[in-house]
């Protein structure tokens, strides 16, 4: 069996800003840095095989600081990228409350297509090993309602830096 910890990045800069950031790299702030080392800190002593990342910039940097005691590489992969907002990228989120959604946005299904591809390919590349991976809200969500077997609205939010534990048989 395979076991995921499966984590969402640190406070970016657009986060604390209410910026959709959707697929931009988005950079941490010194809140989100401080996130990943204390989570670091409590990682240390768990015995971690692999560590995958997001290939988006905050996810990355995030898992990178995470990994350090560990001295591992981290893996990037584009399967735990955040949902593509098309249009709303970049979009200030208070102003999208009432607004019609464009038809540029990535689906559910989508998002949930991917996520199963993730853990096809997790369980397939790290069988019985122990892997931190580095995602974001939404995608998160999604690998977690696949998981379970769920709707995604059934999935609670993540918070910044939070940790979940999976097991994958």
């Amino acid at each position: 069996m395979t076991t995921l910890y499966l984590v969402r990045h640190g406070e970016t800069i657009d986060n604390k800003a209410q910026i959709m950031q959707g697929q931009t790299q988005g950079e941490l702030n010194e809140t989100g840095r401080q996130q990943a080392r204390e989570l670091s800190e409590k990682m240390r002593a768990e015995r971690i095989d692999a560590f995958v990342s997001s290939d988006l910039h905050r996810s990355v940097e995030t898992c990178e600081i995470i990994a350090r005691p560990h001295q591992k590489p981290v893996v990037q992969t584009p399967l735990l990228r955040e949902r593509d907002w098309g249009s709303f990228t970049g979009r200030f989120i208070p102003d999208l409350k009432d607004v019609e959604w464009p038809d540029d946005i990535e689906t559910l299904e989508k998002m949930q297509s991917r996520a199963r591809n993730f853990l096809t390919w997790l369980k397939v590349t790290y069988p019985d090993q122990t892997v931190l991976a580095v995602g974001h809200g939404i995608i998160n969500k999604a690998v977690q309602s696949v998981y379970f077997r769920k709707p995604m609205s059934e999935i609670h939010r993540m918070t910044n830096a939070e940790v979940r534990v999976l097991v994958l048989g």
